[in-house]
């Protein structure tokens, strides 16, 4: 995140630069995606440095979801900028501007280059990082945006036909949009406690019922503290001559194994004649 921290602030500056000069809107609106990619990265690497962070007697927990904040946050900036985008746009139809395309065109080039090398660097990092894959999405975004950009620039200088601006703007802040959705949704899920999508809870449940002297299972979670931290709680209910201690052993071993989750609280109860509460029922 460091190394595109760094090529980020350098298109950021030339954008500006070119799009203020050149009266190009797309070039503008471009050069707010590369300034919230320089916001999330910084708010990335801040998260990712308290994440690190013990989170005292109170956070038993720590402070791991500091990162997914962080991606909410991103997500939420990246709402933001497409409206602001779309708002610009619409009211750059009625206007008459003199563009210089030339200049813009290679602008476009030189920002797509960037953002490519900034998504590539990202992208070797740990995809199932929620933090880091807000950042990922919002260069991905930008090497698209400069796309737009590079788009409207070759249709400026074939056709003369300054409105293509605006209307790459517009396919900017659509873009811009879309790339918001996995970027709230995720960490929402995360802060309601929801279960990992990759899990399916019922199949899960029913694979503890199968185990050898199992009868049952309540009180059931399965929630996300963190990216890649899934952690179980559970009651399960066993046979009366079943050893308590060793098929918990034998469960915690096949939650590791079979579902990656390494973090588990199993109280074992012995089978009541009434009352017991199956999978179904969770």
């Amino acid at each position: 995140m460091l190394w595109a921290l760094a090529i980020n602030i350098v298109m950021l500056v030339a954008e500006a630069v070119g799009g203020f000069i050149t009266g190009s809107l797309a070039l503008l609106a471009d050069a707010g995606h590369v300034l919230s990619d320089v916001g999330a990265i910084a708010l990335g690497l801040t998260a990712a440095a308290v994440a690190q962070r013990a989170g005292g007697v109170q956070r038993t927990f720590g402070l791991q979801r500091a990162e997914v904040l962080a991606g909410l946050v991103n997500g939420i900036a990246l709402v933001a900028i497409s409206v602001w985008i779309a708002v610009e746009a619409i009211g750059r139809f009625s206007e008459s501007v003199d563009l210089d395309a030339g200049p813009v065109l290679a602008l476009g080039f030189f920002g797509l280059a960037g953002n490519i090398l900034a998504t590539v660097v990202l992208a070797r990092g740990e995809r199932g990082d929620v933090n880091l894959e807000g950042v990922l999405r919002h260069s991905a975004a930008d090497a698209l945006g400069s796309i737009g950009v590079i788009a409207a620039a070759l249709v400026i200088l074939a056709t003369g036909w300054e409105q293509a601006d605006a209307v790459a703007s517009l396919l900017i802040s659509v873009l811009v949009l879309f790339s918001s959705w996995r970027l709230i949704s995720e960490p929402m899920n995360v802060l309601m406690e929801a279960a990992p999508a990759n899990i399916d809870v019922e199949e899960l449940g029913a694979a503890i019922c199968r185990h050898d002297g199992v009868r049952g299972v309540h009180d059931f979670h399965v929630w996300t503290v963190t990216s890649g931290f899934v952690a179980l709680a559970a009651h399960v209910v066993v046979e009366a001559t079943a050893d308590r201690d060793l098929t918990r052993a034998a469960l915690e071993l096949m939650l590791r194994d079979e579902y990656g989750i390494e973090h588990t609280t199993l109280q074992m109860e012995e089978e009541a004649p009434e009352g017991l509460i199956s999978v179904e029922g969770t």
